[in-house]
């Protein structure tokens, strides 16, 4: 799959989802009529390398990673306990090698607020990944409507 085809998905079967790009990455936010500023993110890609992000070596040919948000128990039936936070430009202590391509990991830096990422995943793989993708935006809308 390609960057855009994970974001087209989400955009046309995700009601009520907008793209915004920035901090060198392109995010689904959940924001119906644009009511919030920026919305509740479900979804980012990350194409490159940032300051505070190394741990996937993004900076790869062709190399990019799709992010997302769970709620706290799904991920821990996924890996256990949620990481501690690690510090600025950190990555978090876990037995994970967040380079490997096609494989659902814990996010490398956002793992102890409950995310999950997978770099350039197979179609096949992306398929198995729609069951999370619908928890994320479910989760994001549960939180656009205590803020809006």
């Amino acid at each position: 799959m390609k960057p855009d085809e994970v974001l087209g998905y989400c955009l046309n079967n995700l009601e009520g989802t907008i793209l915004v790009e920035s901090w060198g990455e392109k995010g689904i936010f959940y924001n119906p009529n644009h009511i919030l500023k920026r919305g509740i993110y479900v979804l980012t890609v990350k194409e490159k390398d940032g300051k505070n992000d190394r741990s996937s070596n993004l900076n790869r040919q062709g190399i990019y990673r799709v992010n997302l948000g769970l709620k706290r128990p799904t991920f821990q039936k996924l890996f256990g306990p949620t990481p501690a936070r690690p510090a600025a430009g950190g990555v978090v202590e876990m037995p994970y090698d967040f380079t490997e391509i096609n494989q659902l990991l814990p996010h490398p830096v956002y793992a102890w607020m409950g995310w999950v990422s997978i770099l350039n995943p197979s179609d096949s793989v992306f398929n198995e990944l729609k069951p999370l993708i619908q928890e994320a935006y479910e989760f994001a809308t549960e939180k656009f409507r205590k803020r809006k």
